[in-house]
């Protein structure tokens, strides 16, 4: 009984957050208010990301979505058939004067494993390629040396083979995937995947967390 429920679990885990259910409903996407920044980051599965930065102080709302490849407004499936040349990707809208973008990359290579080329835990592909996105050369020369700064601390036994590019489009995924994480706990791939990573993220991240998330 025992190797069958780790069996199931197994296979739970294995199709992880390619499981996600098809909708003909894709979110909308908020244009900033004012004094609002946006930042875009990809670090795998989108459900764990966006639970992660979205506890950050100073962040008012995080977007699940693709960015990164060529396809105009995918759908879910056409993202995992790894054509589009997209990655699961979040965006992220915040107060700069409370949260710095500085730290939003911080938060972000601490959120996942920066280290594993087109891979996170179960999920494989390139669609779930670790990518940053920047609107600025100040924020790709931050994001340039948060890599060195994280390199250097060996947080990660590997370096950082995150990709780092100019900012294009970003394509809100459908609603089903908006705040899965808080209303799918039971989810097995949540549960043995999802919050350990966020777990990991909180206490990297202490300091900077929303009160209602600090322990």
């Amino acid at each position: 009984m025992k190797k069958l429920i780790l069996y199931v679990v197994a296979a739970f885990l294995f199709v992880g957050c390619a499981d996600g259910q098809s909708s003909d409903k894709f979110a909308a996407l908020p244009k900033p208010k004012a004094g609002e920044a946006v930042a875009t980051f990809g670090g795998g599965c989108f459900w764990s990301m966006s639970e992660a930065l979205a506890e950050l102080k100073g962040v008012n709302k995080v977007v699940s979505g693709y960015a990164g490849g060529n396809t105009k407004n995918p759908t879910y499936q056409e993202v995992s058939s790894q054509n589009t040349n997209h990655a699961e990707t979040v965006q992220v809208y915040y107060d700069p004067k409370i949260v710095t973008y500085e730290k939003l990359a911080e938060g972000f290579f601490f959120a996942h494993d920066p280290t594993t080329l087109n891979r996170q835990g179960p999920d494989e592909g390139t669609d779930y390629r670790s990518i940053a996105f920047y609107r600025t050369p100040q924020e790709k020369n931050i994001l340039q040396a948060t890599v060195k700064r994280v390199n250097e601390s060996k947080h990660y036994h590997n370096p950082i083979v995150t990709q780092i590019v100019p900012f294009n489009a970003f394509y809100p995924a459908e609603t089903y995937h908006q705040g899965y994480y808080r209303t799918h706990g039971d989810n097995p791939y949540i549960e043995h995947v999802s919050e350990p990573k966020v777990m990991k993220f909180r206490k990297a991240m202490a300091r900077d967390l929303k009160p209602e998330f600090k322990n």
